[in-house]
């Protein structure tokens, strides 16, 4: 079994490949992929060559984290339905070409556990729910005694790309005061529902108690800790390339404490899956750009180049 797949041979140079798939095991679903999201964060340094080195990184590689589809084959221990819509985080199935994260492709061979059963009215929304979990998890910080969800909810989000706006959502849904947002770019400055956007210099608060950095700007650390409340946090939920540093006196007056929270957990993607289908976690406006797959080297840099862009997603069907 082959499939189509975009292939990072090395940085900055991507082509669509004819790729051999792993054989499906007992355990394993195939998936026909309707839709894959390209990330912004992650992904943009896998393609300019400035991803940190992580257990599997090289090149080439497939990427891809946010896929949807829906399962055409099942193994032997999988009593899962044929034509059920699901998600896929990502797979390692091109034996020598590394997944990383490897849902960038027409077919895709999944254990059946990452396979997310998800709504038919989701459609190709369903590519933000790992973005969406990752937002989940940054407020929801787990209590290990008792295991109780506990929310930390920002009061100041910097960057309102898909993930500042989901945090801000999650952050209405809550409850509470609802929270500010810093965004330079007067083109993403747009598509506030319940909460307000405004430019750094317009805002003249420095009692903040949460604030959640997720545009990715290593810079601004002494910036943020001047910002913040005695005992302030400030929670790191973006992607850094770069060594972060900060001045230790301001730090040290405020009691400050950092916090790194990008990596979301199952228990995330099926909560905020949840949320999304009862209608309690909008995810409208926020896929802005669509490509076939055939065009993907023109979709991967409009992602990475085009401020307008917040999310493009690449359309597989047909190319199974």
């Amino acid at each position: 079994m082959k499939t189509t797949a975009v292939v990072l041979e090395q940085p900055e140079h991507l082509v669509l490949s004819q790729l051999d798939l792993t054989p499906p095991g007992e355990d394993d679903v195939v998936v026909d992929i309707e839709w894959s999201g390209i990330s912004t964060g992650t992904e943009r340094l896998l393609w300019s060559g400035q991803m940190p080195m992580f257990p599997g990184m090289g090149y080439p590689l497939v990427p891809g984290y946010e896929s949807i589809g829906r399962i055409s084959a099942v193994g032997a221990n999988v009593g899962r339905p044929v034509g059920e819509p699901v998600f896929v985080p990502g797979a390692r199935c091109f034996g020598e070409i590394k997944g990383l994260f490897g849902g960038a492709a027409a077919r895709l061979v999944v254990p059946a556990r990452r396979a997310l059963p998800i709504t038919e009215q989701l459609g190709e929304q369903g590519v933000l729910l790992a973005l969406a979990a990752t937002a989940y998890h940054a407020i929801y910080q787990t209590v290990l005694d008792n295991d109780v969800r506990v929310p930390s909810v920002p009061d100041l989000i910097i960057g309102h790309g898909v993930l500042g706006r989901l945090l801000a959502r999650l952050a209405v849904e809550a409850g509470g005061e609802p929270p500010t947002v810093w965004e330079v770019n007067p083109q993403r400055s747009t598509g506030a529902v319940g909460y307000p956007v405004v430019k750094p210099d317009e805002d003249q608060r420095h009692d903040y108690r949460a604030i959640y950095e997720v545009s990715g700007d290593a810079s601004l650390l002494d910036t943020l800790i001047t910002r913040l409340s005695p005992g302030g946090e400030i929670i790191l939920a973006g992607f850094y390339s770069t060594p972060l540093t900060f001045n230790f006196p301001p730090a040290f007056m405020r009691e400050a404490r950092l916090r790194v929270a990008a990596e979301w957990r199952e228990s995330d993607l099926l909560a905020v899956n949840e949320m999304a289908a009862a209608g309690r976690l909008s995810l409208d406006g926020l896929v802005t750009h669509r490509q076939t797959a055939l065009q993907a080297e023109t979709a991967y840099r409009t992602a990475f180049n085009d401020p307008t862009c917040l999310k493009m997603i690449l359309d597989w069907r047909g190319c199974q």
